[in-house]
């Protein structure tokens, strides 16, 4: 197996890549539409892209909303790129010398042709800024390729009668796109890759969080087969899964092939597309009598000598009939197909309707035969694809970029994209990267996730450590623990599991800015109240961030209970006949909030 990873990871800027937008996905409503449609143009050597073509092919509208601070006429392409973004660069060139790689002299923005509507331009912006890297694993180094410094493409909403919605306010965010040599040993090897250069790319700090931040594009081959794209792996553990599957698809794939050389002596003829809706007339499928009545059509085609194989398991839950389905709805755009190595009467087709519609196409005993319902342009288009799918099953497994399914499972998406799609921007003048610059940068480089654990595995155990090294309020620890010397496992429980579990809980913890936090340790550390104080304070100023803490700890009657006060419940528990750990317990369930276990342990003497 061959296989190489390329991870999109966004960048946490003020303001988007080529305009002064803000770069985090808008709060607010939309407060517009535009609609368009896309052309697939000749690239810079004068050919056609083929995944442009193919997008262009499916003729789409695409609607964009448009939202207040976060959209302008940069985003509509009714204006040209401004400046490239310098905080972004930075962060790239960063990013650079974390990975080992050497940045470039001089960075040249190109357009990437990109005709599926999630750029309304029809190209991503796209520049090379390092190239040449590599990180260090367990099973050896694997080299970096190339690191770009890209923009966004614009966030789906929803799919539906042939046209897509988008959102703008995603459009332009910058992120890096690293793209890994072909050095990955196997599927366990590609999750730890992807979870090296992930911590690299916390560590900076300067990159966002959250679902949807960061994905990954992995690029799987083995011998005699073909090099896949799978594009938009979001979860780390469906990375394994991913390529285990892929690898026994195209496995299962060569052996199809195999098997169609031993049944035919000459290519596949095409066949005849033939319209069979009278034989559903009075059919009892419920989804064929809807279309029927809304005036579609049903259409069939044999398949020569491909019995069983439609029905040959590629992987668990998915068939090759399956990936010649992929082709109809990607193509056509159809709901999918009905082919004869199914159990057909799950759709309400019985042996009559089987038999007279073998006998329509005049398929034998050794052909398969594949049913479509719908328009009946539709339908021809969604069988000629079945046709071309059926033609490449000959030759194995197909040069293409899939689509990751919730089950780690793929799905055909188009043709993989070649060099045509690019060509230079003109919009936006190339920038000379000087050599003070980068040594600039490399002088502030953040310690390497290693140097993190070593100190922090000092102060910490390994679990609040293992959290703190890649936590986006790692320097916030750090700020606190050295400047209000207070214990750092106090610290890192409260910004890496309190804020989590009350998050969990609903708590709208993302009113707790930084400014919030230390205010509350400060308050802490001149001991207003006790460490199990802190969840109930933070809870109530996640709801209430305009009060002070000092405020919410009276409002709450948490105040840390003073030695006198407390001396006088000691003794009147005494008095009760509790002793030791038995009157420590008590206390303890009852002041929990004010109280200090600490101190009371000395105050009882136990």
């Amino acid at each position: 197996m061959k296989c190489g990873i390329e991870i999109h990871q966004r960048l946490a800027t003020e303001r988007k890549l080529f305009c002064s937008c803000l770069a985090h996905p808008s709060e607010e409503k939309p407060v517009g539409e535009v609609v368009r449609k896309q052309i697939a143009v000749a690239g810079e050597l004068g050919e056609v892209d083929l995944a442009a073509l193919h997008e262009y092919s499916r003729n789409r509208m695409y609607n964009y909303q448009i939202f207040p601070e976060a959209t302008c006429l940069v985003e509509l392409d009714e204006e040209p790129p401004h400046e490239l973004n310098r905080e972004a660069l930075e962060i790239a060139i960063e990013i650079c010398l974390l990975l080992n790689s050497r940045v470039v002299d001089e960075v040249q923005v190109m357009r990437k042709t990109v005709i599926d509507g999630s750029n309304t331009s029809g190209f991503q912006r796209t520049a090379i800024i390092g190239v040449g890297g590599f990180i260090e694993t367990s099973r050896g180094k694997v080299g970096v390729q190339t690191i770009c410094l890209e923009e966004e493409s614009a966030g789906i909403v929803e799919e539906r009668d042939g046209s897509i919605t988008y959102r703008l306010d995603r459009l332009g965010i910058p992120l890096v796109e690293i793209a890994t040599a072909a050095e990955i040993k196997d599927a366990k090897h590609a999750r730890e890759v992807a979870e090296r250069i992930g911590t690299l790319l916390r560590i900076t700090g300067k990159v966002q969080r959250g679902i949807g931040t960061i994905r990954q594009d992995i690029n799987i081959s083995i011998p005699d087969g073909a090099r896949v794209e799978v594009k938009g792996a979001q979860e780390l553990g469906l990375i394994e899964k991913i390529i285990e599957k892929e690898v026994e698809r195209q496995k299962k794939l060569l052996k199809i092939k195999k098997e169609l050389q031993g049944r035919f002596a000459n290519k596949l003829e095409k066949p005849n597309f033939v319209d069979v809706t009278d034989l559903f007339r009075d059919t009892t499928c419920r989804f064929i009598k809807k279309a029927l009545d809304e005036g579609e059509a049903v259409l069939a085609m044999k398949l020569e000598k491909f019995a069983g194989l439609l029905g040959e398991e590629l992987y668990e839950n998915r068939r090759f009939g399956t990936e010649l389905s992929d082709y109809a709805v990607a193509k056509a755009g159809v709901g999918g197909i009905i082919h004869s190595d199914e159990k057909l009467e799950k759709y309400g087709i019985n042996e009559d309707d089987e038999k007279a519609v073998r006998s329509r196409v005049k398929a034998e005993k050794e052909d398969a035969f594949v049913i479509v319902v719908g328009k009946k342009e539709v339908c021809e288009k969604a069988l000629e694809a079945v046709y071309e799918r059926a033609l490449k099953a000959f030759e194995g497994p197909q040069k293409e970029v899939r689509k990751v399914l919730p089950d780690g499972g793929t799905a055909y998406m188009r043709p993989m994209p070649g060099s045509a799609r690019l060509y230079p921007e003109t919009d936006v003048p190339p920038i000379r990267i000087e050599k003070e610059l980068v040594e600039k940068i490399r002088k502030k480089l953040p310690e390497t996730p290693e140097e993190r654990e070593r100190k922090l595995t000092k102060i910490l155990n390994p679990e609040l450590a293992r959290k703190i090294i890649v936590s986006e309020n790692y320097h916030l620890f750090e700020k606190i623990v050295n400047e209000l010397k207070i214990d750092p496992k106090v610290v890192a429980t409260t910004l890496e599991e309190t804020l989590v579990s009350l998050r969990r809980e609903g708590a709208p913890v993302e009113n707790l800015n930084e400014n919030k936090l230390m205010e509350l340790f400060i308050e802490y550390k001149c001991g207003k109240f006790v460490k199990a104080a802190i969840p109930e304070i933070l809870r109530y100023l996640s709801k209430n961030p305009t009060e002070s803490v000092s405020y919410a700890v009276e409002k709450l009657k948490i105040e840390r209970m003073g030695e006198r006060e407390l001396k006088e419940i000691v003794e009147k528990k005494r008095k009760e006949g509790k002793k030791g750990r038995e009157l420590i317990e008590e206390i303890m369930r009852e002041y929990r909030l004010r109280v200090d276990a600490g101190e009371l342990s000395r105050l009882v003497g136990y």
